[in-house]
């Protein structure tokens, strides 16, 4: 039955993590475009789309509640569709403002905060921030239409949508950066407005196949069916979602005490660290990809908690050996993609060799993560990071007074190693080992499901 469960397990993830990779590798081609095309403006630009980036990766968290959320009500019980679509979408207009007009005012003090002081890398920062804080509502609200789109099975359209923002961005950013075609010359502000509007015509078309699914919904209904009220469906995003949200903002808000660590050693390894961890995304978003697909797996699937987690992992690992192999292998040519400042390539190939042995622990934390988080144990999960995140900071921080910037990237690699070791710990350990090798106990999730099913069965999906 084992032999049977694995390959079952490992299709239906990468049928689900294929299309997610691609959706969220696409968010990360929009980082690497963008530093790309300002790389050419210099060292200070590069380190100003490197900040802000790392700002908007922060702020990703507090949508992702929803989002997510969304998405693990509706994969049991897709006849929720219209309660769910509602609540979530009640649950964007209620964050969004406070975040994005909030950031608008810090921008400046943020700024100054996360480069050391430095005036000319302050600048070009706050400059990028002061239009991607307000345009950051369009970034959550494709987040949580994405979010009912995979929690309806439906990995595809957002794929599809992340696409079509990464080809307008290829257009964009280089007439907007360089005023080319009659535009002006904005620099890194152009940065900032080409990657707001490469993202709007994909959020009109997600709404509008929303508006359809609803209406098809509607079509399909002989009585009342939403057996949730908006209030309801709400509570149980946030109740889902909040944990897991809190989980990624912590690990994103390490990188931004990563950033500002980096920065106080200057614009050189800042500009090393900003492509760096550009290229290293291409592979964590793999990670990120199979947790997501573990995640919808398990909440309709809960049973199989041990082929899933086996598996998720044995994925996000071969990722990573393949990320390993090609930053050891040919790190100059990678740095030089983005940049012929020697200085900066020179500290880029130290850099890729301390995230060579990052990847691989993070590749760990992230797959097994998914596994606590979508069994109701997202509070273990929280804990492990937070120790991990203290850890890492921590020794950033002391090691880097002798190493310099080195110190910070060792301090990543032990920061994280930690992480997987206690992740292990939470699982394999007596009292949290049962969880992998047998059926787990009844998880939150698990249990929000039945309710719903009790007394009536879900309506099959109407889309």
């Amino acid at each position: 039955m084992r032999g049977s469960l694995l390959p079952m397990a490992s299709s239906k993830l990468l049928g689900l993590a294929g299309p997610v990779y691609v959706e969220l590798l696409s968010g990360v081609v929009a980082g690497i475009v963008d530093t790309f095309w300002v790389a050419r403006l210099g060292r200070t630009a590069i380190g100003a789309v490197a900040v802000a980036s790392t700002v908007e990766n922060v702020l990703l968290g507090v949508v992702l509640a929803i989002g997510i959320g969304a998405t693990v009500l509706l994969a049991p019980d897709r006849g929720a569709l219209r309660v769910t679509a509602r609540a979530a979408g009640l649950l964007w207009l209620a964050v969004t403002p406070l975040v994005a007009l909030g950031g608008w005012a810090a921008r400046a003090p943020l700024a100054a905060a996360l480069t050391g002081g430095d005036a000319a890398q302050s600048g070009p920062t706050a400059a990028f921030l002061a239009i991607s804080m307000p345009g950051i509502a369009v970034f959550f609200a494709q987040n949580v239409v994405d979010g009912v789109f995979k929690g309806l099975g439906d990995t595809r359209t957002p794929m599809r949508m992340a696409l079509l923002a990464n080809a307008t961005l290829l257009v964009l950013d280089p007439v907007l950066i360089y005023g080319l075609l009659g535009a002006p010359r904005l620099g890194v502000t152009g940065a900032a407005l080409a990657l707001v509007a490469s993202r709007v015509a994909p959020l009109v078309i997600s709404l509008l196949r929303v508006r359809r699914l609803l209406g098809r919904d509607d079509a399909s209904t002989s009585g009342p069916t939403d057996r949730l009220t908006t209030r309801q469906a709400a509570r149980r995003i946030l109740r889902v979602g909040v944990p897991t949200a809190a989980d990624f903002v912590t690990r994103m808000l390490i990188g931004l005490a990563m950033v500002a660590l980096t920065a106080r050693f200057g614009a050189v390894p800042l500009a090393a660290y900003g492509i760096g961890t550009r290229i290293m995304l291409l592979a964590t978003m793999a990670f990120y990809a199979v947790r997501q697909a573990a995640s919808i797996r398990l909440s309709t699937a809960p049973d199989a908690l041990a082929p899933i987690g086996r598996e998720a992992l044995r994925l996000a690992w071969s990722a990573a050996l393949v990320a390993d192999a090609v930053l050891l292998a040919a790190p100059e040519p990678l740095l030089r993609l983005f940049t012929h400042d020697a200085a900066v390539v020179h500290t880029g190939v130290v850099l890729l060799r301390y995230l060579a042995g990052y990847l691989l622990a993070l590749a760990g934390v992230v797959a097994l993560a998914g596994a606590l988080l979508a069994t109701g144990r997202a509070p273990v999960m929280f804990r492990i990071t937070l120790v991990g995140a203290a850890v890492q900071i921590a020794l950033a921080w002391a090691l880097s007074s002798a190493g310099g910037a080195q110190g910070v990237w060792l301090a990543m690699v032990l920061g994280t190693a930690l992480q997987f070791a206690l992740t292990l710990g939470a699982l394999f350990l007596p009292g949290g080992s049962r969880g992998m090798v047998s059926a787990p106990p009844p998880s939150a999730l698990g249990a929000a499901a039945t309710e719903r099913s009790r007394g009536s069965s879900p309506r099959p999906s109407s889309r």
